[in-house]
């Protein structure tokens, strides 16, 4: 089987955003982001055949991360209408029949982590398939079996397209963005060092501890001269920086207290939506367009 995860939050966000018309429900509400997320799964079902479904939530957009870093991204700014429609969204999951974490203390990317290393070993799983394009995603990379699928683009990214994007290797990323910074999450890297000296540095020496100290003791042919001397003194003077900025960018798993009850990954097949619970979900919020969209129901008792 392939398993697939799904950062729900981004695709809230990419469908609030998305250049058309916007959802309204039935009293006036903004469902824009709940409407694209709930076409987008159900393409992910129905086109794409998933069969194996969880997603993840951002229940709250703070998270631990922002204790270790004030400017980590928040709510602040965050338009109304848009914050309004997580709770709603992860309503939508639900009403699917499909599974969802809720994070609050931690990201929706963390259960993703903790989600792949809890069933990517399974030798039933063939293929763990994580669909976001975000590049903190990308340390989850492993072979061919644990995937980045960027849906958007139709690109499926393993650990070779991994070095090729971004020049480094999977267990690298976090380093990486240590170094480099990410503007989406909110933390700025170290000054003077950009995504090819990065890209160099780690490529030839893999982690921010294995990088020597003094900048004559590289041996890395595309940082040579004053350049390395000037970053190789950055990384000294800016040694805790970095290191903080490595932890925000490495995502937790259940060893660090990440929630997913689901023991069992045939726990999170999709059997159907629960005709009765859809539905009333559609007529809860005015969605009534999307209330006979599922291809296959749940027929149960109550379903």
């Amino acid at each position: 089987m392939q398993l697939h995860l799904v950062d729900a939050t981004y695709e809230l966000f990419r469908a609030h955003y998305a250049p058309r018309p916007p959802v309204r429900g039935r009293d006036g509400t903004n469902l824009s982001g709940v409407s694209g997320l709930v076409e987008q799964l159900l393409f992910l079902l129905r086109e794409e055949g998933a069969t194996h479904v969880g997603c993840a939530t951002d229940h709250v957009i703070e998270s631990f991360r922002n204790d270790l870093w004030a400017g980590y991204k928040s709510s602040a700014g965050m338009p109304p209408e848009l914050l309004g429609q997580f709770p709603i969204a992860e309503a939508a999951i639900e009403a699917l029949g499909l599974v969802v974490w809720p994070m609050v203390e931690f990201e929706a990317d963390d259960a993703i982590a903790a989600a792949c290393v809890r069933f990517a070993a399974d030798p039933r799983v063939e293929q763990v398939l994580v669909c976001t394009p975000d590049k903190d995603m990308a340390q989850l990379v492993e072979g061919g079996r644990v995937v980045l699928w960027d849906r958007r683009r139709r690109i499926v990214y393993d650990d070779p397209a991994v070095r090729a994007k971004w020049g480094v290797p999977p267990t690298a990323i976090p380093d990486y963005l240590a170094l480099v910074g990410d503007a989406s999450d909110g933390y700025p890297g170290l000054p003077g060092w950009g995504a090819k000296s990065a890209a160099a540095v780690l490529s030839r020496y893999g982690s921010l501890e294995a990088i020597p100290e003094k900048a004559s003791g590289w041996d890395v042919g595309a940082v040579r001269g004053a350049k390395a001397v000037a970053l190789a003194a950055t990384l000294r003077d800016h040694w805790s920086d970095a290191q903080l900025f490595r932890s925000l960018a490495r995502l937790r798993t259940v060893e660090d207290g990440v929630a997913i009850p689901q023991g069992d990954v045939a726990e999170l097949e999709w059997r159907g939506a629960p005709r009765a619970v859809w539905t009333a979900f559609c007529d809860r919020w005015g969605l009534d367009r999307l209330a006979g969209r599922p291809h296959r129901w749940l027929e149960a008792p109550g379903g």
